[in-house]
């Protein structure tokens, strides 16, 4: 057989493949997996269009709030600031001793909110905060993309589709079928993992665009005008390559796990220990990892707080993040390793339903 008729083949069986990969019962929570990241920042969405929305008819003036100073009094704000958008009143103090009267205004310039704390009608502090801050939620959502949608979205949802590929047909007594099929295993194994892939790159890299698009969606429009004319498109086409390139890696490993363990629990446990001590290993050891690689195509570093504990920080960032061509060569390198150990298990693999 030519190579070209077994790329036939391997696509034959991905394309009869799909349809059980994308509406398999056992995979169906891969899509709330997938979905998961985007109710947060839809919810965002949201409350900023709705204060836009409540704020708008009472704004003040930037240049009234600036000249307002701590020592003024409740009266004296008001009359020079006008009406707040929200005002809370409350008494309190040490029992058995004369309560204080505490009040909190807060004014909206168009831009930011500003909070007003007065106590026993004086001025004692003000400050003021953003709406919407275009650079602050651009890092939250670099931190959830990289510490959720990354290390446990598309890490567990790879595990619910690639582990069912040979697993979910010896539960369900198929798996001879195919093997009765004329291809070679190794076309059968690169025609599982091609559906597998293609179905997990579809749902976490549309998980991706949309849970970006949910965060871009409230921001100012000439901020966001900006932003999609310099680095938007960029950084959108990173993060969809960044899910799907941890889908090429995590699905080789479990696709090679549903070949040589019975139970998923074992190989997922082991891998995600391995994965998440990634930061603190030898960096020679580093390079035999899927998330190693992947983060590092991620257009923005997640945030860390400088304060965090050291082992903290190793965990959550490689020590030395590869260059971007260096991460595409060693995530195939590490792919084609663990798929040639795929292969060799295929060609073993005996059926016997009874012991599963």
């Amino acid at each position: 057989m030519t190579a070209e008729f077994r790329l036939r083949q391997a696509w034959t069986i991905a394309r009869l493949q799909l349809r059980r990969v994308f509406f398999s019962k056992r995979s169906s929570w891969v899509y709330l997996l997938a979905l998961f990241p985007s109710v947060p920042f839809f919810g965002h969405a949201i409350e900023v269009k709705l204060s836009q929305s409540r704020y708008a008819s009472r704004v003040t003036a930037a240049a009234i709030l600036e000249s307002i100073r701590e020592g003024d009094t409740d009266e004296e704000v008001l009359k020079t600031a006008g009406e707040p958008v929200h005002e809370r009143k409350f008494r309190r103090g040490p029992r058995g001793e004369a309560s204080v009267e505490y009040r909190n205004l807060i004014y909206f310039d168009g831009e930011r909110r500003w909070f007003l704390h007065f106590e026993a009608g004086i001025l004692q502090n003000k400050r003021s905060r953003p709406l919407i801050d275009f650079e602050d939620d651009r890092k939250v959502f670099a931190g959830v993309f990289q510490y959720f949608y990354l290390r446990l979205a598309v890490f567990f949802g790879c595990l619910g589709i690639f582990m069912n590929l040979f697993r979910g047909e010896i539960l369900d007594k198929t798996l001879h079928f195919w093997f009765l099929a004329p291809a070679r295993r190794e076309v059968l194994l690169a025609g599982k993992y091609l559906a597998g892939l293609i179905a997990a790159t579809l749902i976490f890299a549309t998980g991706a665009a949309l849970s970006f698009g949910l965060m871009l969606w409230p921001q100012d429009a000439v901020e966001l005008s900006a932003f999609w004319r310099a680095q938007g498109p960029e950084h959108l086409f990173w993060y969809a390559t960044a899910a799907a390139a941890g889908c090429v890696g995590y699905g080789s490993l479990f696709l090679a796990a549903g070949l040589l363990v019975r139970n998923p629990v074992v190989p997922a446990i082991v891998i995600l220990f391995w994965e998440g001590i990634n930061g603190i290993l030898p960096a020679a050891l580093q390079k035999f990892s899927v998330l190693y690689y992947v983060q590092s195509l991620a257009p923005i570093p997640p945030p860390m707080d400088a304060n965090a504990p050291a082992l903290i920080q190793l965990l959550m960032s490689p020590a030395d993040p590869p260059s971007t061509v260096a991460a595409v060569c060693g995530l195939l390198a590490v792919t084609a390793l663990v798929l040639w150990i795929a292969s060799r298990s295929v060609q073993r693999i005996e059926i016997n339903y009874g012991t599963d």
